[in-house]
């Protein structure tokens, strides 16, 4: 099983983050962000990853910290489950509906940071969530877990949807990257090395 823990503690935030890329997508998740609790569930069942993540920060100033500390401990984790990288697929890539709203995500487990985020947000809040964070939670995941991560949001006019396809598709490519294949020997790279 490909697993890892991580733990986190600043001034802002302290998070604990358990993570089984071989899951069946069980999760036990409480950031006190309710919003970005649901978004990583999603994540954990459409990824097929389980995940025990429990979370706190400095939320009455904003939710930024925590959002961010989040990303940073799940690329962490991603990167460490994942050891020497040999026998995985690397590449995975879903397209994703919920309802009117349509997005692709593309992964490369490439060893190099890489964050495309061509989706936008209606300027008004989700709750008490501003959507906007959900960029700097996925730099925080590239650049720690050294992926490069490509989001293309095709349409969509709903801000709930919008993020909830983008957090399926994210999930569903990154399943199929971290997948094995027996015929893969040592890492999938000319370079001999991810």
């Amino acid at each position: 099983m490909r697993k890892a823990k991580i733990d986190r503690k600043t001034s802002e935030t302290e998070i604990s983050l358990e993570m089984n890329l071989d899951g069946s997508g069980d999760y036990r998740i409480s950031t006190s962000i309710p919003f970005l609790d649901h978004m990583l569930a999603l994540f954990s069942r459409h990824g097929l990853f389980d995940m025990v993540l429990e979370g706190k920060g400095d939320t009455r100033v904003d939710y930024h910290h925590l959002v961010e500390d989040i990303g940073i401990c799940l690329g962490k984790a991603v990167k460490k489950a994942l050891g020497t990288k040999e026998g995985i697929t690397r590449y995975g890539s879903a397209v994703i509906p919920m309802d009117e709203s349509l997005c692709g995500v593309s992964i490369d487990l490439s060893g190099r940071s890489c964050l495309v985020f061509n989706m936008e947000f209606e300027p008004q809040k989700i709750g008490d969530f501003d959507p906007e964070l959900i960029k700097e939670f996925l730099k925080a995941f590239v650049d720690n877990g050294e992926i490069t991560l490509h989001v293309n949001l095709l349409y969509g006019n709903n801000n709930h949807h919008r993020a909830e396809a983008m957090f399926k598709a994210f999930a569903r490519a990154l399943n199929v990257a971290v997948a094995g294949d027996s015929r893969i020997k040592g890492v999938l790279s000319t370079k001999g090395t991810l």
